[in-house]
């Protein structure tokens, strides 16, 4: 009898694929306001440190607030240890500083994204990341978010002024696989990852080098574990065209 697949070994929940999210400092998030509150508030904080968070690229922030909350978010670039920060519609329009949407002004780089006034921020927090404020109109605050398109957000969406730090990161090349190695361990991503074509028929349903052995490589839903590899129900054989948005 062979040894399970590696599908079949991840799925069970082992230790081995598993996340270390033990060590992770914290999520990053808003504090929680009351979103029309804070449409007219202005709330004075200080950020207390700069924190390393395994498994992210940008530094987190933490803030604490005059009236007694705390909070970690992804830091924008510019911001430092004892920097004054305000949070509110009210507030000033500088980086580090935490708006409602609708008080931006347009043209102004701006992440840490609510998606819904009050989920905490969801948009734009990877490293580098950013959106464009593009205008105000009845429907909400038009943005031009990281991947080129255009959103209309609520204007009780909370936004951080500025770009997230840690912009460069991704065009350092690794040049040691134990690096990628470890980053990989600490996202809990698949690590190395080998096509099922490169194995031997044995240990993955794809394997083989033989020609008369290929097979599609789109699988249902249903597909029992061992076999539910590949492509999964896909509505198309293989990858899609790039579309430019404009």
């Amino acid at each position: 009898m062979g040894k399970r697949i590696r599908v079949q070994r991840r799925g069970r929940g082992g230790s081995t694929y598993r996340a270390s999210t033990h060590k992770r400092v914290a999520p990053a998030q808003y504090p929680v306001v009351a979103p029309k509150e804070a449409f007219n508030a202005n709330i004075n904080g200080v950020i207390k440190s700069l924190l390393h968070d395994p498994g992210r690229g940008a530094p987190l922030a933490l803030i604490k607030f005059e009236n007694g909350q705390t909070c970690h978010i992804a830091s924008p670039e510019g911001t430092f240890e004892g920097q004054q920060v305000q949070l509110g519609g009210n507030a000033s329009p500088e980086i580090g500083n935490i708006l409602s949407l609708g008080r931006i002004p347009e043209g102004v780089l701006v992440c840490n994204i609510e998606l819904r006034p009050g989920d905490r921020g969801k948009l734009a927090k990877s490293s580098g990341a950013y959106a464009t404020v593009v205008g105000h109109t009845p429907q909400g605050t038009l943005i031009r978010l990281p991947s080129g398109r255009t959103r209309y957000i609520n204007d009780y969406c909370m936004a951080t002024i500025g770009v997230i730090a840690a912009s460069g990161r991704t065009e350092k090349p690794f040049l040691k696989a134990g690096e990628k190695f470890h980053l990989m361990k600490a996202k809990g991503h698949k690590y190395p990852r080998t096509s099922g074509r490169k194995m031997v028929p044995a240990v993955h349903p794809y394997g083989s080098s033989k020609r008369s052995a290929r097979r599609t490589t789109t699988t249902s839903h249903g597909a029992p574990p061992g076999q539910k590899v590949g492509l999964i129900a896909a509505r198309g054989p293989g990858q899609k065209k790039k579309r430019v948005i404009r």
